[in-house]
């Protein structure tokens, strides 16, 4: 898949804008404040550069999970559909995003401190939104601190709704070694 570039124009059309999937390949839409960034699939060899910046912000919270090794996996099973946002070779921005084959989920969207309010959280997540709405997901999940409020603010103001209704219960798995 080509780079997907944000370039010049106006914020106030952006809040109106959303790109679009079109004869096989992205329409460019730009970004007034984002001039040369461009977003390309999340590959493996991006997770060093990434890693670092996921532990720069606040929000996301990181664990074993998070490994090099599960991130490869992810993916894997879940191609083409997370991105990075690259500045003059310099990643800053990231959606790690996949389905389970009934529901879509985005587990880290990060963007630098540098570039943020520009656009670029949205640019990517439409953009993973758009992947998964061609694989058939109707609906999209994620998983966010109660005291993220800059997050939590984020979301609403782009069309996501919390639900107070559900609550997330969960178990560690041990791993099993066989020798």
């Amino acid at each position: 898949m080509a780079a997907f570039s944000c370039k010049a124009f106006s914020f106030q059309r952006i809040l109106k804008a959303s790109p679009h999937w079109v004869a096989g390949k992205w329409t460019n839409y730009s970004i007034s404040a984002m001039k040369n960034i461009n977003i390309t699939q999340f590959d493996i060899s991006n997770y060093d550069e990434v890693f670092a910046l996921w532990k720069q912000c606040e929000g996301v919270g990181l664990s074993s999970a998070d490994s090099r090794e599960s991130i490869e996996k992810y993916l894997e099973r879940n191609p083409g559909m997370s991105f990075v946002a690259s500045s003059s070779g310099k990643i800053v921005g990231v959606i790690l995003a996949g389905h389970d084959g009934r529901r879509g989920y985005i587990h880290h969207l990060a963007v630098h401190p540098d570039y943020r309010r520009r656009g670029l959280a949205r640019c990517l997540v439409d953009r993973s939104i758009e992947v998964l709405r061609e694989y058939g997901i109707q609906k999209c999940h994620l998983f966010i601190f109660k005291d993220n409020h800059s997050g939590l603010a984020f979301w609403e103001n782009i069309g996501w709704k919390c639900r107070f209704e559900l609550s997330v219960v969960s178990k560690q798995i041990e791993l099993r070694v066989t020798l």
